[in-house]
């Protein structure tokens, strides 16, 4: 399908046949823009995703910290 011209950009394409005059043609489904739109969508979910996973690892070693000082302290004050 890579070979049509209609689909080179994308490399998917639709066969449309018209009623009045029954020829066929290819016409290229999805425009550049619109992947391009998409891709960056993608992009941006995957971005704050990652923002938000990373907060929580922020988060969690924060709270590993104050457990392993309490517990330091603890072990101090026992003595």
């Amino acid at each position: 399908q890579k070979t049509t011209p209609e689909c080179g950009s994308t490399g998917y394409v639709e066969k449309i046949t018209c009623s009045s005059s029954k020829r066929s043609e290819f016409k290229s489904c999805r425009s550049a823009l619109m992947e391009q739109h998409l891709f960056w969508k993608f992009e941006g979910a995957i971005v704050g995703v990652a923002l938000v996973f990373a907060c929580l690892v922020i988060v969690r070693q924060r709270q590993l910290d104050r457990k392993a000082l309490e517990k330091v302290r603890k072990q101090i004050e026992s003595i």
